[in-house]
């Protein structure tokens, strides 16, 4: 934070890129770049994450494939947890495995019951280049590890099975913002990664 500003207050809104675009299902690039393009980049982050209400957001899901996430999330306790994280590492999960509600700011208005560890740490830079690490419980757990999903290419349907699965690919057919066409790239690009 920019003398004691919020996040995001200097940032511009971008449009959010939704379920079947490409840049959600290939793994995102190492930033190697720490200048102002990636400062403006997190503002514009922080900016569209609040303007969507969302609690995280992942730099492909504004259209840029870079290794970049922020988030403004409560954990179980409701302790806020603020910040940003370029080019993180997953380096920890453990504790339980928690069956809970997740949505997605580019599956908007849909939510299904996704499996995730109730702890989770991960490791990277800020914007500046200076190491941080975040460590997470409960529901702040499960945005870092959804973000850090995003990164690699991966929205939380892909770790939904069975009926959840169809379920949540029905209701994403039928959702407003999505064309048929945009969901139906989304399954074929998804088979061929199984097959590949």
């Amino acid at each position: 934070m920019r003398d004691g500003s919020l996040p995001g207050v200097h940032g511009r809104v971008r449009p959010l890129t939704l379920l079947g675009d490409p840049v959600l299902h290939a793994p995102c690039e190492e930033v190697t770049d720490f200048g102002p393009e990636l400062a403006r980049l997190v503002e514009d982050l922080f900016a569209t994450m609040y303007a969507a209400r969302g609690v995280g957001l992942a730099a492909n899901q504004v259209g840029v494939p870079l290794r970049v996430f922020v988030y403004d999330c409560p954990d179980d306790e409701d302790v806020r947890h603020l910040g940003h994280v370029v080019n993180p590492r997953l380096v920890e999960t453990d504790g339980v495995v928690v069956r809970g509600p997740e949505g997605c700011l580019s599956l908007p208005g849909l939510e299904a019951g996704t499996e995730r560890h109730d702890h989770a740490v991960v490791e990277g830079r800020t914007a500046t280049g200076e190491p941080v690490t975040v460590h997470g419980t409960g529901f702040f757990a499960r945005c870092l590890q959804h973000e850090c999903d995003h990164l690699e290419g991966r929205v939380y349907a892909d770790r939904l099975t069975g009926w959840r699965r169809r379920r949540l690919t029905r209701q994403a057919r039928r959702a407003s913002w999505s064309g048929r066409d945009r969901v139906k790239r989304a399954e074929q690009a998804e088979q061929v990664e199984r097959e590949g």
